[in-house]
């Protein structure tokens, strides 16, 4: 079958930057889901976009369906031939529906009786048949976050549409969308480009658009776009401060990237560097630029669309920029008259949750759980009492004018402030990383002190939402619960804690006494420990097998950094042991749900002449346990897997020589309850039955 590419340009009036990236990750989907439908044969799918346009690349399209020969069951016969034999209107309908004669029509057997079958068959058309209105229906169903109407047309769509381009191969594919009829004809960069760019082909698209300053596929703008900061950083005297959120940002305000360097007054460097640069970020999304040494030049770097006037375009980046430095100097100067820690009764005109109070409240309930923890975890009272001063400290700057102007700097000028004002470096520490991570690639607070403020914060924050009935449920996590589990459990697993987490839920529930909740501390211990057990989960098998980190969650995840050490013991097996382990064990296992209440026995007090292969058996178990109650008491895990990879030949052999369900109660009561024992001791380290066989 001849095959030729697609090329599909939806030409627009400027998108936002948002509407833009939204499009792009849903075209290939919908694309694909049409091609299906049209039993379409392709290739690669690619979306481009610029602000102008939105574009679609199916790579070896195929010039025909393929044709269709699909099996179906009509009506039951009872219902398609009277009692005389003859044809009914039922059957008739059921050959009209497959293009058939009644004679091509058989008789199938089914469970619910003996109904008439048919095969539809149909040739497939041509590509160019289908693709106009395909082509149609695909630009309607693009999602915007808002879409508009305009002129007399019913259509909708992010921006209003100005052209098309829609090309089979070298042909045009006829179709329309919005008033606008489709041809070869797509537009230049508005500034830089010509009108009129005639698309030869698919192929030939990309460098038809680049010679006219447009760069549609992201990617190759996203590289150039990078070229230029750097080389214009390096003109500036400094190198570029990298930034992929403010790539992504620019990507897709520009159709050509282009770069102006801007400037401000030295004086403004008197400002903290992250006021500077988020001042730049947020509001204007400039990109800084440091000096050889690290200080922060007065330099900023804007990404526009063209390279014209680009001394109007400094001009007034540069009184934007000033303008909004001269704000942030406002707030750091009104927000130094005041110390950090006299902001703190402020925290009670600030609602952190209608039932679990305010600010202020919540301040007061992490410290206590701070000490609580701090206990618990047996840090050093250096360690504590920092932490505890930090906590104190921790949220006054919400309360500050700068972080109302920026919220992003939130604990950032809380630590500015806190070193402003004296205050000790490691307390100031405190206050800016106790909100790491923030993100899932960020990384987790670099102190203990700071880490011990994060777990009491965030526990809280989870423990009050469940116990007021705030849990996650399908996409909605207003209160990001699940973002603050991993969090702690991030900054459990990275700073070695070996915290209970029941035991923290504990503490942290006692906190809330006083608040009307909807959960008792025994149904919120048991919704926290599955919410945060399938976290822990998620964690661990980014590096582990997961039949490894099912096998050790099933045998405890209250410790997470205990399980982290079983799974990696575990996955440090040979994994053929692992699956020999796993088939025996699984046996073991399902043969003691039959086994009766009390202790194992030694075989020779049940009867005269136990089989060798089960005394050795029972010996061998007396020997594990010992053995793995001295490999947990030391947590070496390895140790406790080895001696259990050694134990596992010798069930093995029990099982070939011996059997368990014989007629003499006794002695089969016994052999189950050896089964059972020999699970729990080592369920205790991993349920092995949980092992994935040997492929």
């Amino acid at each position: 079958m001849t095959e030729h590419d697609l090329l599909f340009e939806i030409g627009v009036e400027e998108l936002p930057a948002s509407f833009v990236a939204g499009a792009l990750a849903a075209l290939p989907d919908l694309a694909r889901a049409r091609l299906a439908e049209l039993r379409l044969a392709h290739g690669e799918i690619r979306a481009l976009g610029t602000p102008r346009r939105l574009a679609l690349v199916v790579l070896g399209l195929a010039d025909r369906q393929a044709d269709l020969a699909e099996d179906l069951t009509g009506p039951p016969v009872s219902a398609a031939y009277d009692k005389a034999g003859n044809p009914t209107r039922a059957a008739e309908a059921f050959a009209k529906k497959l293009g058939c004669e009644l004679a091509e029509l058989r008789r199938v057997e089914t469970p619910k009786g003996v109904y008439l079958a048919g095969t539809r068959k149909e040739t497939g058309r041509a590509t160019r048949e289908l693709l106009g209105p395909a082509l149609a229906s695909l630009a309607a169903a693009i999602p915007f976050r808002k879409s508009m109407r305009w002129a007399d047309g019913d259509a909708t769509f992010g921006r209003p549409v100005q052209w098309l381009v829609a090309l089979h191969g070298d042909d045009v594919v006829d179709t329309s969308f919005a008033g606008v009829a489709s041809g070869r004809v797509s537009r230049g960069h508005r500034f830089l480009g010509a009108p009129a760019v005639p698309i030869a082909s698919a192929a030939t698209y990309l460098d038809a658009l680049a010679r006219e300053h447009v760069l549609v596929d992201p990617a190759a703008r996203a590289g150039r776009m990078k070229e230029r900061l750097a080389a214009a950083a390096v003109a500036a005297g400094g190198a570029l401060i990298e930034d992929e959120f403010l790539v992504g940002e620019n990507l897709s305000l520009v159709e050509e990237p282009h770069v102006v360097v801007g400037g401000f007054e030295p004086a403004f460097l008197a400002l903290p560097d992250a006021v500077i640069l988020e001042v730049a970020r947020g509001h204007q999304r400039y990109f800084g630029v440091r000096g050889a040494g690290g200080e922060l030049l007065p330099r900023y770097l804007a990404v526009v669309n063209t390279a014209e006037n680009e001394a109007n375009v400094r001009r007034g980046n540069d009184r934007v920029m000033r303008a909004r430095l001269a704000d942030a100097r406002f707030f750091w100067t009104e927000d130094g008259k005041a110390p950090l820690a006299a902001r703190r009764d402020k925290l009670a005109g600030i609602v952190f949750q209608n039932r679990l109070g305010h600010m202020l409240a919540k301040v007061l309930r992490v410290e206590r759980l701070v000490a609580a923890l701090g206990e618990a975890l047996r840090l050093d009272a250096r360690t504590r009492e920092t932490a505890l001063d930090g906590a104190r400290l921790a949220k006054c700057d919400l309360v500050s004018l700068m972080v109302g102007e920026f919220p992003e700097l939130q604990g950032v000028m809380g630590r500015a402030y806190a070193l402003a004002q004296g205050e000790r470096a490691e307390v100031a520490d405190v206050i800016r990383d106790h909100y790491a991570p923030k993100g899932a690639s960020d990384a987790t607070a670099p102190t203990d002190e700071a880490a011990l403020v994060a777990l009491a914060d965030r526990l809280d924050t989870l423990v009050g939402c469940f116990a007021v009935g705030l849990s996650p449920t399908g996409a909605a996590d207003p209160f990001a619960l699940r973002r603050a589990a991993l969090g702690i459990l991030r900054t459990l697993l990275d700073r070695g804690f070996d915290l209970t987490l029941s035991h923290a839920v504990e503490l942290a529930y006692t906190g809330l006494e006083g608040i009307r909740l909807d959960l008792d501390a025994t149904a919120l211990s048991a919704k926290l420990a599955d919410f945060l057990r399938d976290r822990l989960r998620g964690l661990l098998t980014a590096q582990h097998p997961a039949d490894v980190v099912d096998a050790c969650l099933a045998a405890g995840a209250d410790r997470p950094v205990e399980v982290r050490a079983r799974v990696a013991a575990l996955a440090g097996l040979d994994p053929a042991v692992r699956a020999r382990a796993g088939e025996v064990f699984k046996r073991a296992s399902n043969i003691a749900k039959d086994a009766p209440s009390g202790a194992p026995e030694r075989p020779s007090s049940v009867q005269a002449s136990p089989p060798p292969a089960e005394e050795a058996l029972f010996e061998a178990y007396e020997r594990l346990g010992i053995g793995l109650g001295a490999a947990a008491a030391s947590a070496t895990w390895a140790d406790a897997f080895a001696l259990i990879a050694d134990f596992a030949p010798v069930l093995q052999r029990f099982f070939e020589e011996v059997f368990v369900m014989v007629e003499d109660t006794k002695v089969r009561d016994a052999r189950l309850r050896l089964m059972r024992a020999i699970g729990e001791t080592c369920g205790a380290v991993a349920h092995f039955q949980l092992l994935a066989p040997q492929a």
